[in-house]
């Protein structure tokens, strides 16, 4: 077939992410697509922009496959670099702005990027990687301080890029954080993203008269193609925020009439406690989505009452782009702590030792099938391999399936604490340091070497605002809601958890911190 007919049938059948904007655009352009403080862009201007990226990103020399490094935090034009990036065939990598310099470097280098999109108050941390990779040819700067990425956009044409794109084409290299090693580039395709985007709209009920708020950091899979692309795609108006502040976010729910909201189960515990949450009116509200883990059922249950819309939480991580089940509204109270039912295009069995399928009930791995799931580790071939063992994709994660279908996350694999003999899930020994003491809000559960348990049940807890903490009473309490081995050996008071970007606790930090605590500390029972 000649290039010409090859390209012609490529625009008409192919799955783009990019191409997604340009149909909302098209079929509703003066619709509002994204806020921003002041700025508020139609999807015909949004549309535009990007537009003018991908042509000022052609003319700079890149082409289908050239890597693009993004070192910003949520802003238009991180959705403008991701979404011309979409459009031109290039693959869009996205920086975890919490990284050390040294993993800012390692990821530069072996994504192979040769161009950098960096925000005016993140250069400066991130200048002595940028400038130690030679693979970077341009850097373009935005920000209040310069108009260097404006006059860039503006130097491309307004027209929708026509470039041959593989369904299967790597749109992004994401990139997740081991405890022990440099971060890990997973290959995210079109067709992934894309598909996740419509499963997302399906299963939440997403429409065009939605308006949501994007708060979760955008260079995470879980705000980006989870929510917002999703929001894209069917029309709604995104408010980019640059992340959570409690009194931020209620006033833009009453100003703005936000409909779906996108959080951490810290973030509506914060606005659970915040002052005025009484005086507000959510009526607007139809969606509360939370994601990393499932809610304490006290904050749950007075979340339906106060939010008094719909809660669904999404299960998953970024090599699944990143849905595999939810937790829909009608088995949040039904079902406490599960994980959900699978999502469309995923399919989710249990998996035991030599890759044998277990029956329902059964503990093992969770292992996933479906065209969300990503194409690679880059340049790690054995990693692929381990991961894809058996014809399915291994989470790391370990759970069950109900007779109902439902998913019951146990823990991670590696957060299972084997003591005297027995694993123990650390999920459920902090669920139930929360049923044993409400003035708790964070509870974490590790296992820390012991000469005689060989790693000792122990619960590190902070304190909610204005509750007083005993570790003797909690671990009475205790014993109503759990086994009595799995009560912890010990309950540390602690000022705060180390958290990623995201939120998510970094319990290895914990592990590390303490790993001598029953050196010379408190006496096993």
């Amino acid at each position: 077939m000649p290039a010409g007919a090859l390209l012609s049938d490529n625009l008409i059948h192919r799955v783009n992410v990019g191409d997604s904007l340009t149909r909302t655009a098209a079929r509703t352009p003066a619709a509002e697509a994204l806020v921003q403080g002041d700025r508020r862009l139609t999807y015909r201007e949004f549309n535009a922009q990007v537009n003018r990226m991908a042509g000022a990103l052609s003319g700079a020399g890149l082409q289908s496959g050239s890597a693009l490094a993004l070192i910003a935090g949520n802003s238009i034009e991180f959705l403008v670099t991701y979404y011309a990036c979409a459009k031109l065939g290039l693959v869009c990598v996205p920086m975890n702005l919490g990284w050390r310099t040294d993993e800012v470097a390692h990821v530069l280098k072996d994504s192979g990027a040769c161009l950098a999109i960096v925000q005016d108050t993140l250069l400066a941390k991130n200048r002595a990687a940028i400038d130690g990779e030679p693979g970077i040819q341009r850097v373009i700067v935005f920000g209040e301080s310069t108009r260097e990425f404006d006059d860039f956009v503006a130097s491309g044409a307004d027209v929708e890029p026509e470039v041959f794109i593989d369904d299967r084409a790597a749109l992004t290299y994401l990139y997740t954080s081991g405890t022990t090693a440099l971060p890990k580039g997973v290959v995210g395709n079109h067709t992934a993203v894309y598909l996740e985007s419509m499963t997302m709209a399906l299963e939440g009920q997403f429409r065009g008269d939605d308006r949501f708020v994007a708060m979760m950091p955008m260079f995470h899979t879980a705000q980006l193609n989870c929510h917002c692309t999703s929001a894209i795609m069917v029309g709604a108006a995104l408010h980019i925020i640059p992340g959570f502040d409690a009194t931020v976010l209620l006033d833009l729910i009453e100003r703005e009439q936000i409909t779906q909201i996108f959080g951490l189960p810290m973030m509506y515990r914060a606005m659970l406690d915040h002052p005025t949450i009484s005086d507000r009116d959510f009526g607007s509200l139809r969606r509360a989505l939370y994601a990393m883990a499932p809610m304490p059922q006290e904050t749950l249950v007075r979340c339906l009452e106060v939010f008094d819309c719909g809660f669904y939480l999404l299960f998953g991580q970024t090599e699944m782009s990143p849905t595999a089940t939810i937790f829909r509204p009608e088995h949040q109270l039904s079902h406490p702590g599960a994980a959900g039912t699978p999502v469309v295009n995923v399919q989710v069995a249990i998996m035991g030792e030599g890759g044998k399928i277990l029956d329902q009930g059964e503990v093992g791995e969770i292992v996933y099938r479906g065209p969300h799931t990503m194409t690679e580790y880059l340049h790690n071939p054995a990693a692929t391999e381990a991961a894809f063992a058996d014809g399915w994709f291994h989470s790391g994660d370990v759970g069950h399936l109900g007779v109902d279908g439902i998913l019951w996350f146990t823990d991670r694999r590696k957060d299972v604490i084997k003591t005297g003999g027995e694993n123990v899930s650390s999920i459920e020994v902090e669920r139930a340091v929360y049923a044993a003491e409400p003035g708790v809000a964070d509870a974490v559960v590790v296992g820390l070497p012991h000469p005689h348990w060989s790693e000792a049940l122990t619960a590190f807890v902070t304190a909610r605002d204005g509750a007083t903490l005993a570790p003797d009473n909690i671990r009475q309490n205790m014993r109503s809601h759990i086994d009595a081995y799995k009560i912890p050996k010990a309950i540390v008071v602690i000022e705060s958890v180390p958290r990623t970007s995201t939120g998510k606790i970094q319990k290895n930090l914990i592990r590390d911190a303490y790993a001598t605590y029953y050196d010379e500390g408190p006496s096993a029972e």
